[in-house]
């Protein structure tokens, strides 16, 4: 399945897609959350509320 296909099934609603595309952005969203050297739950978690936003308002 292509990214676009997954993007398509996250907009709509299904939670197995938008779970994958979270994985697929983890590692990303985990190095970010970092802060002077430590993890920030706190930042990690606004920054996965951010990337559900991004999916919902993403235009294909």
């Amino acid at each position: 399945m292509n990214f676009k296909d997954l993007m398509l099934r996250a907009k709509n609603g299904e939670e197995a897609a938008i779970a994958e595309i979270l994985d697929l952005y983890k590692p990303l969203l985990l190095r970010e959350s970092l802060d002077c050297g430590s993890f920030d739950e706190d930042l990690y978690q606004e920054l996965c509320i951010t990337l559900l936003h991004c999916i919902r308002t993403f235009r294909i």
